[in-house]
């Protein structure tokens, strides 16, 4: 869970070299001088590294309290994720093989990921324009923070982290299925003219490779929930509620223009009976889709009532 209505803390570099973040009022690690101080300078290696160049990804030094938040989140999430991770998810985290006793740096993350499906990770010092966002996911290369939760609560962060960024995306896209559909929802959005559009493409996003549900036969018989959305398998406390939450079937009209709050847990999911269905419907909508398949989606949510129609 995100609480942090701004998803990413906002990074300011002043005129003496200093980078400061600016974190939200709930944000644990608020009062703290010692972690603003190290945030500002982790947050300074994204800035000062010239990609353009083709500079290594900066390399961090971390701490041994920052391998402990590590330790102590990797342990919990890997109890829940065998309980509550999707099968695909489950078998690609064990090819990509991530330390589970220390931070791994991005340089890392790459050299695993890479020979399995061809990704590769970059470090941002929070958040990343849109268009530039998705113009490195259409080419297989994910943007990442670098820096990790407050250590007093290891289970919680009021934004997206390192340990959102990797074990939650980097794991999913070591499973070539969903390299895919994440490739192609890069594609899709660098397509789009208008805003308008480009905004439905995120948030069909959102709801599917953020916040994903699958059914999956269960040792039973009968059909279980499991989720494969990166916020959920990062997020302890979302594991364990995500079950009790309105589940609808896939629809894109729906998907795309519902609106949501990002500093709640998200009350409503959206489910594909399986991998497949997962890919027949959002996989090709974002293989296809252009502005007028976008405005088409608009149109039948309004016609729907999902959302007020535009005077």
């Amino acid at each position: 869970m995100f609480e942090d209505g701004q998803v990413y803390s906002p990074v300011t570099e002043h005129r003496d070299g200093t980078v400061q973040v600016h974190l939200a009022d709930n944000h644990p690690g608020r009062d703290d001088p010692d972690y603003l101080a190290r945030r500002g300078q982790i947050a300074a290696a994204a800035l000062t590294w010239d990609r353009a160049v083709g500079e290594p990804v900066p390399t961090i030094g971390y701490t041994e309290d920052e391998h402990e938040v590590w330790r102590t989140v990797s342990a919990a999430l890997a109890e829940a994720h065998a309980r509550h991770a999707h099968p695909e998810y489950l078998a690609a985290k064990a090819a990509l093989g991530l330390p589970a006793d220390r931070v791994p740096q991005l340089a890392e993350v790459s050299e695993r990921l890479a020979p399995l499906t061809g990704w590769t990770y970059i470090a941002a010092p929070g958040s990343v324009p849109l268009r530039e966002f998705y113009g490195d996911l259409r080419q297989r290369t994910f943007s990442s923070t670098q820096y990790l939760r407050h250590a007093s609560q290891p289970l919680y962060t009021p934004e997206p982290d390192i340990i959102h960024e990797v074990i939650g995306h980097g794991n999913g896209l070591a499973s070539e299925r969903f390299a895919r559909i994440t490739e192609a929802a890069g594609q899709a959005l660098t397509r789009m003219e208008s805003e308008e559009a480009a905004k439905l493409v995120a948030d069909v996003f959102w709801f599917s490779m953020e916040f994903g549900v699958i059914y999956e036969a269960g040792p039973s018989g009968a059909r279980e929930l499991k989720a494969y959305g990166a916020g959920i398998l990062s997020s302890f406390g979302e594991m364990e509620e995500f079950r009790e939450m309105e589940i609808r079937d896939l629809d894109l009209a729906d998907m795309g223009t519902l609106n949501y709050d990002i500093t709640q847990y998200q009350p409503i999911l959206f489910a594909a009976q399986d991998l497949g269905h997962l890919e027949d419907v959002v996989g090709d909508f974002f293989a296809t889709a252009d502005d007028d398949a976008c405005a088409r989606l608009r149109r039948e949510a309004e016609d729907r009532g999902l959302v007020p129609e535009r005077v």
